[in-house]
């Protein structure tokens, strides 16, 4: 579908050195590929409703890098599981920060709050909560 998007934006961008283009990965080869990368660069910029590549690379023990948009302030501890940044040069300047990010705590925040167990809990919660106040 974006085929023709792909080859007249992105493609001409992939000639730099310093990029390696791997091309589409399985869910399998993804675990792998975020959990050895130094960080994850996600320079969205509009209002991400949840982002769910992030909480895939706190899983793997990756720190994030993101906009401010969105929900990414309340998926990212700043400083802790990543950097929230405001603009591309606190983004570029907090690349040189991210061996300060314990990949632990990534890991422990994905744990404590959006694995499978968990998130199911706090649906049940709103779902109780709003047929308990539906009820009154």
């Amino acid at each position: 579908m974006d085929q023709e998007y792909f080859h007249t934006e992105i493609e001409p961008l992939l000639s730099d050195p310093l990029i390696e283009y791997l091309g589409e990965i399985t869910d399998a080869e993804k675990d792998e590929f975020l959990g050895h990368a130094m960080a994850l660069v996600c320079p969205y910029d509009w209002p991400e409703p949840f982002g769910l590549v992030l909480i895939e690379a706190l899983a793997c023990g990756t720190p994030v890098l993101a906009y401010r948009r969105g929900s990414i302030p309340e998926i990212i501890e700043d400083r802790a599981t990543g950097f929230v940044c405001e603009g591309l040069d606190e983004m570029t300047a907090a690349i040189q920060r991210i061996p300060e990010i314990d990949r632990r705590r990534c890991r422990r925040s994905f744990e404590q709050r959006f694995t499978v167990e968990r998130m199911a809990q706090d649906y049940l919660r709103v779902y109780e909560q709003a047929v308990g106040t539906h009820l009154r």
